[in-house]
């Protein structure tokens, strides 16, 4: 559905994007993570058009949309429905209108623009507020409303760009229930870019993490957590930051496909010195538990004959920091 080849973005020389290569399958909702100045929002302006791509393709739905111009780009659009981090509505307008807004500019007649309207604000369960103004709303009502818009015109892939980051907790888990379903039933791609990996351990099934313009790690949750020494398998997966007077004793052991209790018979049965959790994170990341717990041991030689121990038993071990 989405397939990215050595895609690069230069301004004025400076490198902004650098060999993008990634494959997004139909249907997935797809993460794509890193700091500011990752290259994330580049990203998407060169997936949408909105960027000329300095080399490389980007091909969406079958279409290379680097190859696209004038009117031809304009209907490739069509295709990709969009979701900002505001839902940036148009205050004069109701959110009714705010949906029929893409396709009046479309040309499609009335009738058929506001049946499609309200067609899209029931969905997104905001029947009732169709003769809202945005000024009416709340914040989660609004990113509703704009989640509509994008659908208007019946994209197959939905471009998500931080758009639960101004949003309180409740109403994140909401917006983010909402985009999940919402693929469920009309059959859509998702792209998400994000720097919450919250986001992307709640509806992603897989994940890319762009540093400094460039793919570092990609792949599914599975397959990002079966490598659980990485950048992105930590950050699904973080743990507090150590204590102070911890140095020297402490352990950080991975529990991608392992439990805790097989950790600790493990290590009862190989004669490993006593260890105590000092802190740890559980979590069930598509459908399956993974974790990361923080081991403190007695001293230095107590924590390396249990580091040896686990290793051996393949489990995936790394002295604190």
């Amino acid at each position: 559905m989405i397939e990215l080849r050595d895609l690069r973005k230069e301004f004025a020389g400076v490198t902004a994007l650098e060999g993008i290569s990634l494959s997004v399958a139909a249907g997935e909702i797809h993460g794509i993570v890193g700091r500011s100045g990752a290259g994330k929002s580049t990203l998407i302006r060169c997936l949408t058009g909105l960027e000329p791509a300095t080399s490389g393709s980007a091909v969406v739905d079958g279409l290379d949309i680097t190859q696209q111009r004038g009117a031809a780009l304009r209907r490739s659009r069509r295709s990709i429905g969009m979701v900002f981090q505001h839902a940036n509505l148009l205050d004069s307008r109701t959110a009714l209108a705010n949906v029929e807004h893409p396709l009046q500019v479309a040309g499609v007649p009335r009738a058929e623009r506001r049946a499609r309207a309200r067609e899209l604000l029931d969905l997104v369960g905001l029947s009732d507020r169709a003769g809202n103004h945005p000024a009416q709303l709340s914040g989660g009502q609004q990113q509703r409303v704009g989640i509509a818009r994008a659908l208007a015109t019946e994209p197959r892939i939905l471009l998500c760009d931080e758009p639960t980051s101004a949003l309180d907790t409740q109403t994140t888990g909401q917006i983010l229930s909402l985009i999940s379903s919402l693929r469920d039933r009309l059959d859509i791609t998702v792209l998400i870019i994000t720097h919450e990996m919250s986001v992307v351990r709640e509806i992603c099934d897989s994940a890319t993490l762009l540093e400094n313009g460039a793919v570092t790690q990609t792949g599914s949750l599975q397959e990002i957590l079966s490598s659980p020494g990485t950048p992105l398998a930590k950050d699904l997966v973080p743990l507090p930051p150590s204590p102070q007077g911890i140095d020297g004793r402490a352990l950080e052991v991975s529990l991608a496909g392992t439990s805790l209790a097989q950790v600790f018979a493990l290590a009862r049965a190989a004669g490993a010195p006593e260890a105590e959790v000092e802190s740890g994170t559980l979590e069930t990341i598509d459908g399956k538990p993974v974790g990361r717990i923080r081991l403190l041991c007695a001293d230095r030689d107590a924590r390396d004959a249990l580091s040896s121990i686990l290793r051996d038993g393949g489990i995936h071990v790394e002295e604190a920091a």
